[in-house]
C-alpha cells in the first residue's frame, strides 16, 4: 500500500524557517519524479516544488530562491526546506507522485505564518 506521510508543518512567524519531511512506502520511491504541492484557504492546489529521480529541482515562482526541495533515496524520504517564509505561504502541503496516471497524496501538514 502506498503512504506519504508530511511532518514538520507547525506556526511560524515570518521571515521565520521550517523544514517538511515526507517519508512515502509502498512503492519504489527512487524512480518517481516527487512534488509539493500546497493549498491556500480558499484557493486551488499550487505546485511549489518537483524534485526529479536525480534530485534536480524546479520552483513556482513564488517560492523561487526561499525554497529547496530535496530527497535522500535510502530514506525515502523527500524534504521541503522553506526560508523567509511569509504571510502568504499559509497553507496545507501535501508531498504528491503520479504512478501509472495515478496520483498519489499525502494528508498534508498545515503550515502558518503568521506574527
Amino acid at each position: 500500500e502506498v503512504q506519504l506521510v508530511e511532518s514538520g508543518g507547525g506556526l511560524v512567524q515570518p521571515g521565520g524557517s521550517l523544514t517538511l519531511s515526507c517519508a512515502a512506502s509502498g512503492f519504489t520511491f527512487g524512480v518517481y519524479v516527487m512534488n509539493w504541492v500546497r493549498q491556500a484557504p480558499g484557493k486551488g492546489r499550487e505546485l511549489v516544488a518537483t524534485i526529479r529521480i536525480d534530485s534536480s529541482t524546479n520552483y513556482a515562482a513564488s517560492v523561487k530562491g526561499r525554497f529547496t526541495g530535496s530527497r535522500d533515496n535510502a530514506k525515502n524520504t523527500v524534504y521541503l526546506q522553506m526560508n523567509s517564509l511569509k504571510p502568504e505561504d499559509t497553507a496545507v502541503y501535501y508531498c504528491n507522485f503520479m504512478r501509472r496516471g495515478v496520483q498519489y497524496w499525502g494528508q498534508g501538514t498545515q503550515v502558518t505564518v503568521s506574527s
